[in-house]
């Protein structure tokens, strides 16, 4: 007799994704980073130039609004996300992470860069594919 309610994991992932669902990869994840940050670098830059000691300041205003906002918000995707078909999500629940949570992702980032990039490439040992910014965030990035 064959159990009825078994339904087999789906290969995409859905708003109510769960943590066994996929994640996103080392290299798209570097591509929509990429994307991202030349994306930022033609605002900042011109602030920094323009505004010495000032401008830093604000470029890094800017960096943490654009990533809270975008990361935080219901698509849970900046540019670079939404070109490469991936976003972030909530590991426990699969939905999105909240403005409070992006912004613990920001500054995760920078805790990731600190040691040589090794909070970035964390993820490619993590069985959760998870970065340091992730794992502080509760966070996971998944395709779409």
């Amino acid at each position: 007799m064959t159990d009825q309610s078994f339904a087999p994991p789906s290969a995409g992932v859905s708003p109510t994704s769960t943590s066994t669902d996929a994640r996103a990869g080392f290299w798209i994840r570097f591509a929509a980073s990429l994307i991202d940050t030349i994306l930022l670098s033609i605002v900042t830059v011109p602030l920094q130039l323009g505004l010495k000691g000032a401008g830093y300041g604000l470029a890094l205003l800017v960096g943490i609004a654009y990533y809270t906002y975008c990361e935080g918000g219901e698509r849970g995707q900046t540019i670079g996300k939404s070109a490469c078909g991936i976003r972030v999500r909530s590991l426990d629940g699969g939905g999105p992470i909240g403005y409070t949570r992006g912004f613990l992702r920001y500054i995760g980032r920078i805790l990731s860069t600190i040691p040589l990039l090794l909070g970035y490439f964390w993820m490619l040992w993590d069985p959760q594919k998870q970065t340091w910014h992730d794992k502080i965030a509760n966070s996971v990035v998944v395709p779409q």
